[in-house]
């Protein structure tokens, strides 16, 4: 049997604690439970301490974001010897048959060493209609026909997509060795499209399971949505892509044309949104090139796995 390591991070999760943990109890594979928590001031830790002793359970004496703690929990969970690092948000369960389901794909798949990471599909926290992300993930895999598979109630057993979020993902150990950790430069959103981008950097697969499901109760309205933070955070996950080259003088370029040509159209508030932009880029530009190096250059970056 496989030593799979569940790593949630918590920060004030008592809203869904109980639903969260509970149902990691009746997963019918075995499963260790490892939670960082970021200085939760809910109660959380306690609640942990006093309701699920299997759990073990790392403090923070300070938020550091959901990457670092993730970071945290990976490393500990290496040197225990896990072959599976199951990462879970706090607002998300699992149910019975959810990691057992994701590993029947992964034994049954012929190049494991393909594989760099497994999801559930996401449902939303009434558990009978889909997370609207994952809508809009499937969505932008068009190629798959998975739209056409689910509705004509004929899904294969796993689909190649290019993005799923961080909520559920299943890492084989091999992708932690290869990949390595969350970027910390990312303290809250972002870190997931970086990771994904290092994970096909290294050419490996992503697979959304049809046959496992799992929850995930995050926002379910995309105009709640903070897309100018978002679109900030895109234009440093592109610039860090190693998939891309030249990608910081070309966002930046566009960014100063964008600039000029809203300026010219007297469309003051876009130019005044693009020039925010460019001026973000331009002074973030020494630590995103010292970081793209250093992604690019060693080996599992932003985790230490000496035992």
């Amino acid at each position: 049997m496989p030593n799979i390591y569940f790593i949630i991070v918590t920060y004030n999760a008592m809203q869904w604690a109980e639903r969260c943990f509970s149902s990691l109890r009746k997963s019918s594979v075995p499963i260790n439970v490892l939670v960082v928590d970021n200085g939760s001031t809910d109660g959380t830790q306690n609640f942990i301490k006093r309701n699920f002793t299997e759990v073990e359970l790392i403090q923070n004496d300070k938020n550091l974001g959901f990457g670092k703690a993730n970071n945290i929990g990976i490393e500990t969970a290496y040197r225990k010897n896990a072959d599976f690092f199951y990462l879970m948000n706090q607002d998300a369960w699992v149910f019975e048959n959810s990691v057992a389901e994701l590993l029947k794909v992964y034994n049954s798949y012929p190049n494991k060493s393909d594989i760099g990471i497994l999801s559930p599909v996401h449902l939303d926290g009434t558990e009978k209609k889909l997370d609207i992300f994952i809508d809009k993930y499937i969505a932008i895999n068009f190629k798959t026909r998975m739209i056409s598979d689910f509705y004509l109630n004929s899904p294969k057993p796993y689909y190649e997509i290019s993005f799923v979020n961080a909520a559920h993902w299943l890492i084989p150990k091999e992708t932690i060795e290869k990949v390595g950790g969350f970027n910390p430069y990312f303290f809250h959103y972002g870190e997931d499209n970086e990771y994904i981008n290092r994970v096909h950097y290294h050419k490996k697969k992503i697979f959304l399971v049809s046959g496992s499901k799992a929850v995930h109760d995050g926002k379910q309205d995309l105009e709640k949505v903070d897309y100018q933070r978002f679109e900030e955070l895109s234009l440093e996950t592109r610039i860090l892509d190693p998939n891309l080259t030249d990608e910081y003088q070309k966002i930046r370029s566009s960014l100063l044309k964008s600039t000029v040509k809203n300026l010219v159209l007297t469309d003051f508030n876009s130019a005044k949104k693009m020039y925010k932009l460019f001026r973000r880029i331009s002074s973030q530009k020494k630590l995103l090139q010292d970081n793209k190096k250093f992604l690019t250059s060693n080996s599992h970056p932003f985790l230490n796995l000496q035992n």
